[in-house]
């Protein structure tokens, strides 16, 4: 079984710097997720790409407008494009989970945007699905959350709150810097 570690580069979208999403929580998100990007290249390591195509037209993601289109970093060498429209990678085209089983891949790591969301949300699957699992919490990015009741979670917490909710349940979560001495 390959031990090779799969990088799997989830919604890294233009369509994140419109300003509707509010003030996010890592400036550094992109520069990190590029340097995984560029090493798990330049070791011939396995990249999967995930691309959200909302379905709702006015969505800076909606499929066919320019915030759709995946950051200029990633136009370069990977393995497959996920295409999907929920928050888990694992509900996409083609089927990530059969795609990684198909060539006996047992070992991830997750980085992108947004950290709570899809990044989250996939890392639970994947740890439910039995894979080992990295969450680089410093290569994903999040967005102040708006409470019901008026209140917000600045984005720097709502990242904390992953990296809490994730370690040790679904998956080992670890720095940019931290992965790339691993491997």
């Amino acid at each position: 079984m390959p031990q090779e570690p799969v990088l799997v580069v989830i919604d890294v979208q233009q369509g994140f710097i419109d300003p509707r999403w509010g003030t996010n929580g890592n400036d550094s998100a992109l520069a990190n997720i590029s340097r995984l990007v560029d090493h798990w290249r330049s070791s011939n390591l396995p990249i999967v790409v995930v691309k959200h195509n909302s379905k709702h037209p006015d969505s800076p993601l909606f499929s066919g407008s320019p915030g759709n289109a995946l950051e200029s970093f990633l136009d370069g060498p990977r393995d497959v494009v996920i295409q999907k429209s929920v928050n888990s990678a694992f509900y996409g085209t083609p089927d990530l989970h059969l795609w990684l089983a198909k060539r006996n891949f047992r070992n991830l790591v997750i980085c992108g945007i947004t950290t709570n969301r899809c990044c989250e949300t996939t890392a639970r699957m994947a740890g439910n699905l039995g894979y080992n699992t990295t969450f680089v919490i410093d290569a994903t990015d999040a967005f102040d959350l708006a409470h019901a009741d008026g209140g917000v979670t600045a984005a720097s917490e709502v990242m904390r709150m992953t990296a809490a909710n994730l370690d040790g349940e679904f998956a080992t979560v670890l720095s940019t810097d931290e992965v790339l001495a691993r491997y």
